[in-house]
């Protein structure tokens, strides 16, 4: 929810999957989305059909060719962004959970120029490759964070989904963006 840039980052990486998937696996044109709406992720959807051996070498082998992106061409330094975190209490521990791997959000908080203002990223493999929108992955979140209380997170997100499971767990949240990934709605 760091950056809006109309979905084109997004779509680049939904592109890089979809490649994988099919010059890698052979898979047909339209299964990595068919696996993410299956199974939350398309990478999960890879390892719950064996379309993929679940050994930490294929997964990040896979992790880093569908996030080598230029996320350059889509991000630049956002000053508005860095003065609104900076204005929030410096007491208060910021991380950055997200559904992607540690070094794609860490290239695209430096394009942004936020890179020093958060505690730790809580990625992808650190929550075991749950989906952002199960509590699997919030609970690791949670332990990772050293949070006892749900009910003491601030948890902004840009997906509905995603705020629906946080809701369910006590954590404040708030959903951010003015339009849909999928349907380019309002």
């Amino acid at each position: 929810c760091l950056y809006f840039d109309g979905w084109q980052l997004a779509a680049k990486l939904t592109a890089k999957i979809e490649e994988w998937c099919t010059s890698q696996k052979n898979l047909p044109e339209g299964h990595a989305y068919e696996l993410y709406k299956k199974h939350g992720t398309a990478l999960k959807g890879l390892l719950a059909e064996g379309h993929m051996e679940d050994c930490e070498e294929e997964i990040d082998a896979y992790l880093r060719d569908v996030h080598d992106v230029p996320v350059s061409e889509h991000l630049t330094l956002d000053n508005d962004l860095r003065d609104m975190i900076l204005k929030i209490d410096p007491s208060i521990p910021k991380y950055i959970f997200t559904a992607s791997v540690r070094d794609h959000a860490q290239r695209c908080l430096k394009a942004l120029g936020i890179d020093d203002l958060f505690v730790d990223i809580i990625d992808v493999k650190s929550c075991n490759l749950a989906t952002k929108h199960s509590t699997e992955a919030f609970e690791a979140a949670l332990r990772i964070a050293n949070i006892t209380d749900p009910e003491t997170v601030l948890f902004l997100d840009d997906s509905i989904k995603n705020i629906q499971v946080a809701r369910s767990m006590g954590i404040r949240s708030f959903l951010v963006g003015r339009v849909g990934r999928d349907c380019g709605q309002t």
